[in-house]
């Protein structure tokens, strides 16, 4: 059975080895404590999001903090090319399932994508509330999938903002289209992929009405190509996470228990 997993502040694990004890504070000491009732002896798991991870042992414990001896200190390796899912804001909550699962499923960023089609709208004060919520959701499922490293919640984008973020150096875009002549996985054989080389590949997930015409055609000058999963037309919530776990698998990023 996995170990719990408990948060510290980004760089927290810095320079510390086996044997060494840090203090960790605040709420998932809190939540170590009053939730998982953990007592000193029990092992666990700290990580720092940026992709630091450490085992160790409960010495002691309070309301508001507890000391851990460190037993292994180590980092999750950097996978390249990087995977980032360009999920649009849908109805229902959909776009907030697509990116809890992708990040069970390894994603490296997210950006929520304001598209032209998207019936949810994140204005003023909303939007900030809304992606704090994507925030929570993505660090709840990192705790969950065990991750060390979590990904980054982009600022909001809309189409020309997203095309902007596909123009840049190294990256390959792939949008989602049902009406795509090629199919992901008959590129995953061909002699040169064209994400091939690429250090980023950014997925474009358009919202329950579809990716609009003059959306489609931007993304495609900006280098992005259009592929379709299967005969199947699969919803916002499921087309992400399902291109992610084609893309890992044939990455070799799942190959081996580091994976």
């Amino acid at each position: 059975m996995s170990l719990p997993v408990f948060k510290v502040d980004a760089g927290g694990l810095g320079g510390l080895g086996p044997g060494a004890v840090l203090t960790v504070t605040g709420p998932e000491a809190r939540h170590a404590v009053t939730v998982r009732r953990l007592v000193p002896g029990e092992l666990l798991e700290l990580v720092d999001g940026a992709g630091a991870r450490a085992t160790g042992e409960l010495l002691a414990a309070g309301r508001e903090s507890m000391d851990v001896r460190l037993a292994e200190v180590g980092a999750d390796p950097v996978r390249r090319p990087r995977l980032v899912l360009a999920q649009a804001l849908a109805k229902g909550e959909r776009d907030l399932l697509a990116v809890e699962t992708a990040t069970e499923l390894g994603i490296d960023a997210v950006v929520p994508w304001q598209a032209e089609r998207s019936i949810v709208r994140w204005k003023r004060e909303r939007a900030a509330k809304s992606h704090e919520k994507w925030v929570h959701t993505v660090a709840a499922a990192a705790k969950q999938s065990r991750r060390a490293a979590w990904p980054e919640v982009l600022p909001l984008a809309g189409t020309r903002e997203l095309a902007a973020l596909l123009r840049e150096p190294g990256t390959a875009g792939l949008v989602l289209h049902e009406q795509a002549t090629d199919g992901l996985a008959d590129l995953l054989g061909a002699p040169r992929t064209p994400w091939a080389g690429a250090e980023r590949i950014v997925l474009v997930v358009g919202p329950e009405g579809g990716i609009a015409p003059a959306e489609l055609e931007a993304l495609a000058e900006a280098g992005a190509g259009s592929v379709r999963l299967g005969p199947e037309v699969l919803r916002s919530s499921t087309a992400g996470p399902a291109a992610l776990a084609v893309l890992s698998a044939s990455l070799g990023r799942w190959a081996g228990a580091s994976g």
